[in-house]
């Protein structure tokens, strides 16, 4: 499914919250760091993903819409973060001291690892699968796999690969 256009507005939005957060840390940091390219090509829950080696930002643009100011206020930033903070320590934990301190010290935005939008328009469907205790939901690409004949899955609890269809507990049990 192809994401709807993106309104320009949007866009432009998303490039001011970035370029004052940039302005912010070149200033702390006394140094000029280029301006990272920013894709509206982001799918699935995640809101944005930085890339590192390639200096850009991904955006989901359905979630960017559909949370406009919230979006631009926290994961603009937030993605600029892990950016800079590539530059400034080189490889370090995601979300670790480094990154809390760039977000919180140097850009003055709350460090919070996850977005709390709502996800519905873009959770994508899943296939019920059962075993012999409990029902499963496999995603697209894992469902696939198994009508492709390349894998089969297996329950963690009672070790029984997972059939399509819906779980039917067993009422034997019941007095």
């Amino acid at each position: 499914m192809k994401a709807p256009r993106l309104p320009i507005a949007l866009q432009q939005a998303a490039m001011r919250s970035l370029r004052h957060y940039l302005h912010i840390a070149n200033l702390h940091f006394k140094r000029e760091f280029p301006e990272p390219n920013l894709i509206y090509q982001q799918r699935g829950t995640s809101a944005g993903t930085a890339w590192l080696e390639r200096w850009e930002i991904r955006l989901n643009p359905i979630l960017l819409q559909e949370n406009q100011q919230a979006f631009v206020d926290e994961v603009v930033p937030h993605e600029l973060a892990h950016l800079l903070v590539w530059k400034v320590f080189g490889r370090v934990a995601p979300h670790g001291k480094e990154w809390k301190w760039m977000m919180e010290t140097v850009l003055g935005v709350p460090a919070r690892r996850t977005h709390k939008f709502e996800i519905a328009s873009v959770r994508s469907a899943t296939f019920a699968y059962r075993c012999q205790c409990q029902q499963h939901n496999l995603t697209v690409r894992r469902h696939n796999r198994v009508v492709r004949g390349e894998t089969e899955y297996r329950c963690v609890h009672c070790r029984t690969v997972l059939k399509p269809g819906e779980f039917q507990p067993d009422d034997s049990s019941a007095p």
